[in-house]
């Protein structure tokens, strides 16, 4: 199964490192959902819960601020100006 490579980071930090099968996050204009496959994409982000499902099922919660987000060839990065991890379960 094709998974997406994720890295969340904030200025400081890396908050969340792994492989997922989606990620969800809030772009500018709203909440994007990111599958394998994806088209390339590069979006800003507004403050909000970037929502990650693990490749083992755990849901991945982390509160930003504000950043970006980049997707290509299944590879997916976070760069937030702050971010909290919220909940790994």
């Amino acid at each position: 199964m094709a998974l997406l490579d994720v890295n969340v980071v904030s200025t400081s930090t890396t908050m969340w490192q792994g492989k997922a099968t989606m990620v969800v996050a809030p772009a500018a204009d709203g909440e994007i959902g990111l599958l394998v496959g994806h088209s390339p994409l590069l979006s800003v982000l507004q403050a909000g819960r970037v929502r990650i499902t693990a490749d083992n099922g755990d849901r991945i919660l982390i509160d930003v601020t504000g950043g970006f987000l980049s997707l290509d060839t299944d590879q997916v990065t976070v760069v937030a100006d702050d971010a909290e991890l919220v909940a790994q379960a």
